[in-house]
């Protein structure tokens, strides 16, 4: 299991479009990917319901979780969406 600490900088959080286009992303990845606050339980990051329930806001941490083949390579690029100033 990989992981990494990330801070969320779009204006919005994990909201709505942000969220529907992480979610995206965490579906296209081979690797099984999780998401959550840390020292928390994390949930599903493909899963759309899941991540808005967790109502992460702008500037907050989240933990990434990868499990299996492209782990990494799936944290480097929901790092990047996540660290990434974008609005929309």
């Amino acid at each position: 299991m990989h992981e990494r600490i990330v801070t969320v900088a779009n204006p919005a959080g994990l909201h709505a479009r942000p969220a529907a286009r992480f979610v995206r992303a965490a579906a296209a990845q081979p690797a099984e990917v999780a998401i959550g606050r840390p020292g928390q339980d994390t949930v599903p990051a493909a899963s759309i319901l899941s991540v808005m329930t967790l109502g992460i806001g702008p500037g907050e941490r989240v933990v990434l979780r990868a499990d299996g083949d492209g782990a990494q390579e799936a944290l480097d690029a929901l790092a990047t969406l996540l660290e990434r100033d974008a609005e929309s």
